[in-house]
Protein backbone atom coordinates (compact mmCIF):
# COMPACT_ATOMS: atom_id res chain seq x y z
CA UNK A 1 0.00 0.00 0.00
CA UNK A 2 2.85 2.38 0.64
CA UNK A 3 3.73 2.34 -3.20
CA UNK A 4 0.51 2.65 -4.28
CA UNK A 5 0.15 5.86 -2.17
CA UNK A 6 3.49 6.61 -3.16
CA UNK A 7 2.62 6.21 -6.85
CA UNK A 8 -0.75 8.47 -6.36
CA UNK A 9 1.70 11.00 -4.64
CA UNK A 10 3.46 11.59 -7.60
CA UNK A 11 1.21 11.82 -9.71
CA UNK A 12 -1.20 14.30 -8.39
CA UNK A 13 -0.54 17.17 -10.80
CA UNK A 14 -1.15 15.39 -14.07
CA UNK A 15 -4.63 13.42 -12.63
CA UNK A 16 -5.88 16.88 -11.94
CA UNK A 17 -4.78 18.20 -15.60
CA UNK A 18 -6.37 15.05 -16.55
CA UNK A 19 -9.65 15.72 -14.71
CA UNK A 20 -9.56 19.18 -16.21
CA UNK A 21 -9.69 17.60 -19.57
CA UNK A 22 -13.05 15.71 -18.72
CA UNK A 23 -14.84 19.03 -17.43
CA UNK A 24 -14.04 20.75 -20.01
CA UNK A 25 -16.58 18.48 -22.24
CA UNK A 26 -20.01 19.86 -21.47
CA UNK A 27 -21.76 16.37 -21.50
CA UNK A 28 -25.11 17.83 -20.27
CA UNK A 29 -28.10 14.84 -21.10
CA UNK A 30 -30.96 17.03 -20.15
CA UNK A 31 -29.93 19.66 -23.83
CA UNK A 32 -30.11 17.66 -26.79
CA UNK A 33 -28.28 20.36 -28.30
CA UNK A 34 -25.15 18.75 -26.24
CA UNK A 35 -25.63 15.27 -27.48
CA UNK A 36 -22.64 15.14 -29.51
CA UNK A 37 -20.79 16.13 -26.46
CA UNK A 38 -22.27 13.43 -23.88
CA UNK A 39 -20.64 10.61 -26.60
CA UNK A 40 -17.23 12.74 -27.26
CA UNK A 41 -17.25 12.15 -23.07
CA UNK A 42 -17.85 8.78 -23.34
CA UNK A 43 -15.12 7.97 -25.67
CA UNK A 44 -12.71 10.21 -23.67
CA UNK A 45 -13.93 8.17 -20.11
CA UNK A 46 -13.29 5.03 -22.01
CA UNK A 47 -9.69 6.11 -22.93
CA UNK A 48 -8.84 6.89 -19.58
CA UNK A 49 -10.08 3.52 -18.33
CA UNK A 50 -7.83 1.70 -21.05
CA UNK A 51 -4.86 3.88 -20.03
CA UNK A 52 -5.34 2.76 -16.16
CA UNK A 53 -5.37 -1.01 -17.06
CA UNK A 54 -8.55 -2.18 -17.71
CA UNK A 55 -9.60 -4.54 -20.17
CA UNK A 56 -12.27 -5.84 -22.00
CA UNK A 57 -13.76 -1.90 -22.34
CA UNK A 58 -16.49 -1.08 -23.89
CA UNK A 59 -18.78 1.84 -24.99
CA UNK A 60 -22.13 0.03 -24.75
CA UNK A 61 -25.04 0.99 -26.81
CA UNK A 62 -28.35 2.10 -24.90
CA UNK A 63 -31.62 3.30 -25.93
CA UNK A 64 -29.99 6.73 -25.17
CA UNK A 65 -26.40 7.50 -24.25
CA UNK A 66 -23.80 4.86 -24.06
CA UNK A 67 -22.49 3.23 -20.79
CA UNK A 68 -18.54 2.98 -20.51
CA UNK A 69 -17.81 -0.48 -19.13
CA UNK A 70 -14.27 -1.95 -18.13
CA UNK A 71 -13.05 -4.81 -16.10
CA UNK A 72 -9.62 -6.15 -14.65
CA UNK A 73 -10.40 -9.74 -13.70
CA UNK A 74 -7.78 -11.22 -12.01
CA UNK A 75 -8.67 -14.47 -9.51
CA UNK A 76 -12.13 -15.57 -10.06
CA UNK A 77 -11.56 -16.74 -6.09
CA UNK A 78 -10.95 -13.23 -5.29
CA UNK A 79 -14.58 -10.77 -4.65
CA UNK A 80 -15.63 -8.05 -7.21
CA UNK A 81 -16.23 -4.80 -7.05
CA UNK A 82 -18.49 -3.25 -9.24
CA UNK A 83 -17.65 0.91 -9.39
CA UNK A 84 -20.52 3.00 -10.49
CA UNK A 85 -20.11 6.58 -11.60
CA UNK A 86 -21.70 9.02 -14.35
CA UNK A 87 -20.42 11.16 -16.65
CA UNK A 88 -23.32 13.44 -17.75
CA UNK A 89 -23.78 16.96 -15.94
CA UNK A 90 -26.54 19.07 -15.29
CA UNK A 91 -27.32 22.02 -17.28
CA UNK A 92 -25.00 25.27 -16.34
CA UNK A 93 -27.88 27.87 -16.26
CA UNK A 94 -27.55 30.65 -15.38
CA UNK A 95 -24.73 31.43 -16.72
CA UNK A 96 -24.57 35.08 -15.69
CA UNK A 97 -23.46 33.64 -12.02
CA UNK A 98 -20.45 31.84 -12.60
CA UNK A 99 -17.06 33.46 -12.08
CA UNK A 100 -15.91 32.00 -14.72
CA UNK A 101 -17.32 30.04 -18.02
CA UNK A 102 -18.50 26.28 -16.41
CA UNK A 103 -16.49 24.32 -18.78
CA UNK A 104 -13.26 26.43 -18.52
CA UNK A 105 -12.06 24.57 -14.97
CA UNK A 106 -9.88 26.15 -12.76
CA UNK A 107 -8.25 25.95 -9.23
CA UNK A 108 -8.83 28.62 -6.28
CA UNK A 109 -8.34 28.55 -2.72
CA UNK A 110 -11.47 29.06 -0.82
CA UNK A 111 -12.44 29.71 3.51
CA UNK A 112 -13.28 26.08 3.37
CA UNK A 113 -10.45 24.89 1.11
CA UNK A 114 -7.54 26.35 1.73
CA UNK A 115 -5.55 23.80 -0.73
CA UNK A 116 -7.89 25.27 -3.52
CA UNK A 117 -11.04 23.67 -4.92
CA UNK A 118 -11.66 22.91 -8.76
CA UNK A 119 -14.49 25.16 -10.03
CA UNK A 120 -16.52 23.70 -12.83
CA UNK A 121 -19.77 22.24 -14.06
CA UNK A 122 -19.51 18.15 -12.76
CA UNK A 123 -16.36 19.22 -10.65
CA UNK A 124 -18.21 17.37 -8.14
CA UNK A 125 -21.08 15.23 -9.38
CA UNK A 126 -19.85 13.18 -10.65
CA UNK A 127 -16.68 13.61 -13.15
CA UNK A 128 -14.54 14.61 -9.91
CA UNK A 129 -15.36 11.70 -7.75
CA UNK A 130 -15.91 8.89 -10.36
CA UNK A 131 -12.35 9.63 -11.84
CA UNK A 132 -10.99 9.04 -8.40
CA UNK A 133 -11.92 5.61 -8.77
CA UNK A 134 -10.07 5.29 -12.54
CA UNK A 135 -6.94 7.05 -10.84
CA UNK A 136 -6.86 4.44 -7.47
CA UNK A 137 -7.29 1.87 -10.05
CA UNK A 138 -4.29 3.01 -12.02
CA UNK A 139 -2.37 3.65 -8.52
CA UNK A 140 -3.13 0.02 -7.88
CA UNK A 141 -2.67 -1.24 -11.11
CA UNK A 142 1.07 0.08 -11.70
CA UNK A 143 1.78 -0.98 -8.13
CA UNK A 144 0.73 -4.22 -8.58
CA UNK A 145 -1.42 -4.12 -5.86
CA UNK A 146 -5.22 -4.91 -6.72
CA UNK A 147 -6.33 -7.41 -4.27
CA UNK A 148 -9.35 -8.26 -6.28
CA UNK A 149 -11.49 -8.18 -9.22
CA UNK A 150 -13.35 -4.66 -10.25
CA UNK A 151 -15.60 -3.96 -12.99
CA UNK A 152 -16.62 -0.52 -14.27
CA UNK A 153 -20.27 1.33 -15.45
CA UNK A 154 -20.01 4.75 -16.08
CA UNK A 155 -23.46 5.87 -17.63
CA UNK A 156 -24.08 8.76 -19.31
CA UNK A 157 -27.86 9.46 -18.12
CA UNK A 158 -28.33 9.67 -14.50
CA UNK A 159 -29.14 13.45 -14.50
CA UNK A 160 -31.87 12.60 -16.55
CA UNK A 161 -32.95 9.37 -14.12
CA UNK A 162 -30.97 6.76 -15.85
CA UNK A 163 -33.67 5.97 -17.84
CA UNK A 164 -31.21 3.44 -19.87
CA UNK A 165 -29.42 1.94 -16.89
CA UNK A 166 -32.44 -0.63 -15.46
CA UNK A 167 -32.84 -2.37 -18.31
CA UNK A 168 -29.03 -2.62 -19.92
CA UNK A 169 -28.41 -4.24 -16.06
CA UNK A 170 -31.15 -6.68 -16.38
CA UNK A 171 -29.45 -7.39 -19.90
CA UNK A 172 -26.09 -8.19 -18.24
CA UNK A 173 -27.08 -9.71 -15.16
CA UNK A 174 -24.16 -12.32 -15.59
CA UNK A 175 -21.66 -9.70 -17.33
CA UNK A 176 -22.36 -7.06 -13.73
CA UNK A 177 -21.96 -10.27 -11.16
CA UNK A 178 -20.73 -8.83 -8.21
CA UNK A 179 -20.09 -8.83 -4.37
CA UNK A 180 -20.69 -5.28 -3.66
CA UNK A 181 -21.08 -2.13 -5.73
CA UNK A 182 -18.86 1.01 -4.59
CA UNK A 183 -20.32 4.65 -5.93
CA UNK A 184 -18.87 8.15 -5.12
CA UNK A 185 -21.40 10.15 -6.07
CA UNK A 186 -21.93 11.41 -2.46
CA UNK A 187 -20.73 14.09 0.62
CA UNK A 188 -18.66 13.64 3.17
CA UNK A 189 -20.46 15.74 6.66
CA UNK A 190 -17.08 17.85 6.79
CA UNK A 191 -13.34 17.78 6.15
CA UNK A 192 -13.08 17.87 10.04
CA UNK A 193 -15.65 14.82 10.66
CA UNK A 194 -15.49 12.44 7.58
CA UNK A 195 -18.32 9.86 7.36
CA UNK A 196 -19.72 7.33 5.27
CA UNK A 197 -22.93 7.51 3.73
CA UNK A 198 -25.67 4.89 4.95
CA UNK A 199 -28.97 6.25 3.51
CA UNK A 200 -30.51 8.17 0.68
CA UNK A 201 -33.83 9.19 0.60
CA UNK A 202 -35.71 8.35 -2.87
CA UNK A 203 -37.81 10.76 -5.58
CA UNK A 204 -40.81 11.28 -7.43
CA UNK A 205 -40.73 14.40 -9.50
CA UNK A 206 -43.90 15.88 -11.03
CA UNK A 207 -44.86 18.52 -13.62
CA UNK A 208 -48.15 20.36 -13.09
CA UNK A 209 -49.98 22.66 -15.45
CA UNK A 210 -53.27 24.50 -14.37
CA UNK A 211 -55.31 25.60 -17.44
CA UNK A 212 -57.68 28.29 -17.05
CA UNK A 213 -58.98 30.65 -20.24
CA UNK A 214 -59.02 28.83 -23.93
CA UNK A 215 -55.85 31.41 -24.65
CA UNK A 216 -53.77 34.26 -23.20
CA UNK A 217 -56.21 37.39 -22.50
CA UNK A 218 -56.14 41.43 -22.17
CA UNK A 219 -55.46 42.14 -18.72
CA UNK A 220 -57.52 45.19 -19.06
CA UNK A 221 -60.21 43.68 -20.79
CA UNK A 222 -60.49 40.59 -18.57
CA UNK A 223 -58.93 41.26 -15.36
CA UNK A 224 -60.91 40.72 -11.89
CA UNK A 225 -63.42 38.59 -13.89
CA UNK A 226 -61.31 35.77 -14.93
CA UNK A 227 -58.89 33.24 -12.81
CA UNK A 228 -55.63 33.69 -13.37
CA UNK A 229 -53.87 30.09 -13.79
CA UNK A 230 -50.62 31.76 -12.19
CA UNK A 231 -52.42 33.03 -8.83
CA UNK A 232 -54.35 29.45 -8.90
CA UNK A 233 -51.26 27.98 -8.88
CA UNK A 234 -49.60 29.71 -6.39
CA UNK A 235 -52.46 29.18 -3.84
CA UNK A 236 -52.40 25.88 -4.91
CA UNK A 237 -48.77 24.98 -4.16
CA UNK A 238 -48.95 27.06 -0.96
CA UNK A 239 -51.56 24.54 0.39
CA UNK A 240 -49.36 21.65 -0.09
CA UNK A 241 -47.47 22.31 2.88
CA UNK A 242 -48.57 23.45 6.67
CA UNK A 243 -47.41 25.84 8.91
CA UNK A 244 -45.63 23.18 10.84
CA UNK A 245 -43.49 21.78 7.83
CA UNK A 246 -45.95 19.38 7.78
CA UNK A 247 -46.87 17.90 3.53
CA UNK A 248 -50.70 18.18 3.61
CA UNK A 249 -51.04 15.58 0.64
CA UNK A 250 -53.29 12.95 2.10
CA UNK A 251 -51.80 9.76 3.11
CA UNK A 252 -48.35 11.11 2.67
CA UNK A 253 -46.94 9.53 5.95
CA UNK A 254 -48.70 6.71 5.68
CA UNK A 255 -45.68 4.34 4.91
CA UNK A 256 -42.81 6.94 6.31
CA UNK A 257 -39.89 5.05 8.14
CA UNK A 258 -39.91 5.19 12.00
CA UNK A 259 -36.44 6.17 13.06
CA UNK A 260 -35.76 4.75 16.89
CA UNK A 261 -34.85 7.48 19.52
CA UNK A 262 -31.29 5.74 19.79
CA UNK A 263 -31.01 5.99 15.78
CA UNK A 264 -31.71 9.77 15.76
CA UNK A 265 -29.39 10.18 18.88
CA UNK A 266 -26.60 8.74 17.14
CA UNK A 267 -27.14 10.62 13.50
CA UNK A 268 -27.16 13.57 15.89
CA UNK A 269 -23.50 13.42 17.23
CA UNK A 270 -22.71 15.03 14.00
CA UNK A 271 -22.37 18.44 15.75
CA UNK A 272 -25.47 20.03 13.61
CA UNK A 273 -24.45 23.95 13.99
CA UNK A 274 -27.25 25.80 13.03
CA UNK A 275 -25.17 29.01 12.72
CA UNK A 276 -22.79 27.39 10.16
CA UNK A 277 -25.78 25.93 8.43
CA UNK A 278 -27.47 29.50 8.10
CA UNK A 279 -24.01 31.45 7.13
CA UNK A 280 -23.73 28.93 4.66
CA UNK A 281 -26.40 29.34 2.52
CA UNK A 282 -26.88 32.99 3.54
CA UNK A 283 -29.97 32.76 5.56
CA UNK A 284 -30.82 34.59 8.82
CA UNK A 285 -33.22 31.51 9.84
CA UNK A 286 -34.35 28.30 8.18
CA UNK A 287 -37.61 26.39 8.45
CA UNK A 288 -39.19 22.77 8.40
CA UNK A 289 -41.35 20.33 10.05
CA UNK A 290 -41.86 21.00 13.57
CA UNK A 291 -40.01 18.38 16.03
CA UNK A 292 -37.14 17.64 14.08
CA UNK A 293 -33.37 18.79 13.68
CA UNK A 294 -31.76 20.13 10.79
CA UNK A 295 -30.01 16.59 10.05
CA UNK A 296 -32.77 14.92 10.31
CA UNK A 297 -35.49 17.22 8.28
CA UNK A 298 -32.32 16.60 5.48
CA UNK A 299 -32.20 12.82 6.22
CA UNK A 300 -34.65 10.87 7.54
CA UNK A 301 -38.05 12.62 7.05
CA UNK A 302 -39.74 13.30 3.41
CA UNK A 303 -39.88 16.72 1.77
CA UNK A 304 -42.36 18.25 -0.85
CA UNK A 305 -40.07 21.53 -2.70
CA UNK A 306 -41.55 23.52 -5.98
CA UNK A 307 -38.09 23.40 -8.06
CA UNK A 308 -39.85 25.87 -10.97
CA UNK A 309 -42.61 28.02 -12.03
CA UNK A 310 -43.25 29.41 -14.94
CA UNK A 311 -46.65 30.97 -17.26
CA UNK A 312 -47.43 34.17 -18.71
CA UNK A 313 -45.18 36.56 -20.49
CA UNK A 314 -41.59 36.73 -18.62
CA UNK A 315 -39.60 38.57 -21.63
CA UNK A 316 -38.14 42.12 -21.72
CA UNK A 317 -40.80 44.61 -21.13
CA UNK A 318 -44.48 44.72 -20.28
CA UNK A 319 -46.90 42.57 -21.89
CA UNK A 320 -50.17 42.64 -20.15
CA UNK A 321 -52.05 39.72 -20.45
CA UNK A 322 -53.76 37.18 -18.19
CA UNK A 323 -52.21 33.45 -18.90
CA UNK A 324 -53.88 30.91 -20.33
CA UNK A 325 -51.92 28.37 -18.61
CA UNK A 326 -49.26 27.87 -15.39
CA UNK A 327 -46.57 25.47 -15.10
CA UNK A 328 -44.48 23.98 -11.96
CA UNK A 329 -41.76 21.06 -11.46
CA UNK A 330 -42.27 19.31 -8.08
CA UNK A 331 -39.89 17.24 -6.51
CA UNK A 332 -40.43 14.89 -3.36
CA UNK A 333 -38.01 13.00 -1.37
CA UNK A 334 -38.81 10.07 -0.03
CA UNK A 335 -37.62 7.90 3.12
CA UNK A 336 -39.00 4.41 3.49
CA UNK A 337 -40.99 2.50 3.14
CA UNK A 338 -42.52 5.19 0.46
CA UNK A 339 -42.48 4.50 -3.20
CA UNK A 340 -42.40 6.79 -5.93
CA UNK A 341 -45.65 4.69 -7.28
CA UNK A 342 -47.33 5.64 -4.46
CA UNK A 343 -46.41 9.32 -3.76
CA UNK A 344 -47.10 10.32 -7.13
CA UNK A 345 -50.32 8.67 -7.02
CA UNK A 346 -51.67 10.32 -4.27
CA UNK A 347 -50.41 13.62 -5.24
CA UNK A 348 -52.30 13.61 -8.28
CA UNK A 349 -55.48 12.58 -6.49
CA UNK A 350 -55.10 15.52 -3.73
CA UNK A 351 -53.49 18.38 -6.39
CA UNK A 352 -56.80 17.39 -8.41
CA UNK A 353 -58.85 17.31 -5.40
CA UNK A 354 -57.35 21.14 -4.36
CA UNK A 355 -57.92 22.66 -7.86
CA UNK A 356 -60.99 25.19 -8.13
CA UNK A 357 -63.81 24.04 -10.43
CA UNK A 358 -62.91 26.75 -12.76
CA UNK A 359 -59.35 25.84 -14.25
CA UNK A 360 -58.41 22.06 -15.53
CA UNK A 361 -55.23 20.80 -13.89
CA UNK A 362 -52.85 17.58 -15.19
CA UNK A 363 -49.74 15.78 -13.76
CA UNK A 364 -47.05 14.79 -15.81
CA UNK A 365 -45.07 11.95 -13.66
CA UNK A 366 -41.12 12.37 -14.36
CA UNK A 367 -38.62 10.20 -12.93
CA UNK A 368 -38.29 8.64 -9.53
CA UNK A 369 -36.67 6.21 -6.89
CA UNK A 370 -36.42 4.08 -4.04
CA UNK A 371 -35.10 5.25 -0.80
CA UNK A 372 -32.14 3.22 0.07
CA UNK A 373 -30.52 1.99 3.22
CA UNK A 374 -27.01 0.72 4.27
CA UNK A 375 -26.48 -0.62 7.45
CA UNK A 376 -23.71 -0.31 9.55
CA UNK A 377 -22.94 -3.63 10.62
CA UNK A 378 -22.11 -5.14 7.29
CA UNK A 379 -18.58 -5.88 5.76
CA UNK A 380 -19.16 -2.98 3.22
CA UNK A 381 -19.70 -0.51 5.75
CA UNK A 382 -16.81 -1.20 8.17
CA UNK A 383 -14.74 -2.15 4.99
CA UNK A 384 -15.34 1.92 3.93
CA UNK A 385 -15.19 3.22 7.43
CA UNK A 386 -11.78 1.87 8.43
CA UNK A 387 -10.51 2.86 4.92
CA UNK A 388 -11.43 6.51 5.32
CA UNK A 389 -10.24 6.12 9.17
CA UNK A 390 -6.76 5.24 7.81
CA UNK A 391 -6.75 8.45 5.26
CA UNK A 392 -8.26 10.92 7.22
CA UNK A 393 -6.79 10.32 10.33
CA UNK A 394 -9.70 10.48 12.36
CA UNK A 395 -13.01 8.81 13.80
CA UNK A 396 -15.28 8.19 10.84
CA UNK A 397 -18.85 8.33 11.43
CA UNK A 398 -22.32 7.17 9.05
CA UNK A 399 -24.56 9.60 8.09
CA UNK A 400 -27.77 9.93 6.30
CA UNK A 401 -27.67 12.08 2.99
CA UNK A 402 -30.94 13.70 1.69
CA UNK A 403 -30.23 13.26 -1.78
CA UNK A 404 -31.10 10.43 -4.00
CA UNK A 405 -29.52 8.29 -6.32
CA UNK A 406 -32.14 5.69 -7.89
CA UNK A 407 -30.20 3.11 -9.18
CA UNK A 408 -28.72 1.74 -5.95
CA UNK A 409 -32.08 0.00 -4.81
CA UNK A 410 -32.57 -1.10 -8.26
CA UNK A 411 -28.73 -2.80 -8.47
CA UNK A 412 -29.74 -4.49 -4.79
CA UNK A 413 -32.87 -5.90 -6.60
CA UNK A 414 -30.91 -7.00 -9.80
CA UNK A 415 -27.68 -7.96 -8.75
CA UNK A 416 -28.02 -9.00 -5.50
CA UNK A 417 -25.33 -6.63 -3.94
CA UNK A 418 -25.23 -4.17 -1.42
CA UNK A 419 -23.95 -0.62 -2.58
CA UNK A 420 -21.47 1.11 -0.79
CA UNK A 421 -21.69 5.10 -0.84
CA UNK A 422 -18.16 6.45 -0.15
CA UNK A 423 -18.28 9.92 -1.57
CA UNK A 424 -15.95 13.02 -0.80
CA UNK A 425 -17.14 15.76 -1.72
CA UNK A 426 -19.16 18.74 0.82
CA UNK A 427 -22.72 19.43 0.47
CA UNK A 428 -21.34 23.26 -0.04
CA UNK A 429 -20.04 22.25 -3.13
CA UNK A 430 -22.55 24.25 -5.30
CA UNK A 431 -23.64 20.66 -7.20
CA UNK A 432 -26.37 21.52 -9.47
CA UNK A 433 -25.49 25.20 -9.16
CA UNK A 434 -23.94 28.02 -10.46
CA UNK A 435 -19.44 27.71 -9.33
CA UNK A 436 -19.80 24.37 -8.93
CA UNK A 437 -16.69 23.27 -6.87
CA UNK A 438 -14.57 20.24 -5.66
CA UNK A 439 -11.44 20.67 -2.88
CA UNK A 440 -7.96 19.42 -4.13
CA UNK A 441 -8.00 17.81 -0.43
CA UNK A 442 -11.43 16.04 -1.21
CA UNK A 443 -10.51 14.68 -4.52
CA UNK A 444 -6.61 13.49 -3.21
CA UNK A 445 -8.76 11.85 -0.13
CA UNK A 446 -10.61 9.75 -2.11
CA UNK A 447 -7.79 8.39 -4.27
CA UNK A 448 -6.05 7.61 -1.16
CA UNK A 449 -9.11 6.22 0.28
CA UNK A 450 -10.38 4.28 -2.14
CA UNK A 451 -7.27 1.56 -2.42
CA UNK A 452 -7.60 1.13 1.06
CA UNK A 453 -10.77 -0.13 0.85
CA UNK A 454 -10.05 -2.58 -1.83
CA UNK A 455 -7.67 -4.04 0.36
CA UNK A 456 -10.08 -4.15 3.81
CA UNK A 457 -13.10 -5.29 1.58
CA UNK A 458 -10.63 -8.33 0.21
CA UNK A 459 -9.45 -9.38 3.44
Amino acid sequence: MQETLKYINENKNRFVDELFELLRIPSISADPAYKEDVLKCADVVASHLKNAGADQVEICKTAGYPIVYGEKLIDDKLPTVLVYGHYDVQPADPLELWKKPPFEPYIEKTELHPDGAIFARGAADDKGQFFMQIKAFEAMMKTNSLPCNVKFILEGEEEVGSVSLGTWVEENKEKLSCDCILISDTHIYSNEQPTVTTGLRGLSYVEVEVEGPNRDLHSGLYGGAVPNPIHVLSRMIAKLIDDDGHITVDGFYDNVETVSDKERAEMNKLKDNPEEFKKSIGLNDVEGEKGYTTLERTSIRPTLDCNGIWGGYTGEGAKTVIPSKAFAKISMRLVPYQTPEEITEKFTRYFEKIAPSNVKVKVTPHHGGMPYVLPTDTKEFLAAKTAMETAFGKEVLPYRGGGSIPITAMFEQVLGAKSVLMGFGLDSDAIHSPNEHYGLFNFYKGIESIPLFFENYSK
